[in-house]
């Protein structure tokens, strides 16, 4: 609601150019492709806003609570700010099963958002901007490549946490952890026998909510890789004005 809002807005009242705006404030978000201070002075905003946001999220389950699988009720959750864990669960957090931990990892990851956030609005482009460092390589294209290949990472973690996490995704209200397969591509199948209860189109809403993250992550990955050829450069309808060679015949 608050994007289409603020689409609406920016559709309708404000201007549609950012450096003609009256704000002086606004006018320092001005998109310049193949600018880098442009970029990372609005980079860090983003991270600034994303810092809150966990903030506010750590906050929420310390005051009124959130809810605990552990003990199918909502309780409030202090979290566990220890660095050793955070570190240890990078590399197990599909077998996290405290919402402490939980909770430390936001809080962990609302100081690192912050700080990065201040770095990049603080700081500018050392030294002269060369290719090597992206110089006629920053485009429109070359920025939705990099936010595709995000947003796909993302769903892709999010995909295995959901089908085999009971502590985030609890079985009170997402069903029983899922069975990973493997066909053309990994996929996810429910553990337990539906046919003689209630059921998301035959699955559990994990099942539904793991496959559709996943196959959602790929082609946004699919996507990443269409949009950084074309903003290297490549020319996709080429392929199709240019004659193939004439040994594909043979």
């Amino acid at each position: 609601m608050v994007y289409g809002a603020g689409g609406l807005l920016h559709s309708v009242l404000f201007v549609g150019d950012m450096q003609d705006s009256e704000v002086p404030q606004a006018r320092k978000f001005k998109l310049e492709w193949d600018n880098p201070d442009n970029q990372t002075f609005i980079l860090g905003h983003h991270l600034l806003f994303f810092g809150v946001a966990c903030i506010w999220f750590v906050e929420w389950a310390r005051i009124h609570g959130i809810y605990d699988p552990a003990i199918g009720a909502v309780r409030q959750v202090e979290y566990n700010l220890n660095l050793t864990n955070i570190w240890n669960h990078q590399f197990d957090f599909l077998a996290i099963d405290s919402l402490e931990d939980v909770l430390g990892g936001h809080a962990f990851l609302a100081f690192l958002e912050i700080t990065g956030g201040a770095f990049h609005i603080a700081t500018k482009q050392v030294g002269e901007y060369t290719k090597f460092k992206g110089a006629g390589l920053l485009s429109a294209e070359a920025i939705l490549s990099f936010s595709c290949a995000g947003l796909g990472w993302m769903a892709v973690v999010a995909a295995f946490w959901c089908a085999q996490n009971t502590t985030v995704y609890p079985e009170a209200w997402y069903g029983e952890a899922l069975i990973l397969k493997f066909g053309i591509a990994p996929y996810w199948i429910d553990s337990v026998d539906l046919s003689g209860g209630p059921a998301f189109f035959g699955h559990t809403t994990r099942a539904a909510l793991a496959n559709v993250h996943y196959y959602f992550g790929f082609f946004f990955l699919q996507g990443h890789l269409w949009h950084a050829l074309r903003a290297m450069g490549f020319d996709f309808k080429r392929i199709l004005k240019e004659p193939l060679p004439a040994q594909l015949y043979e």
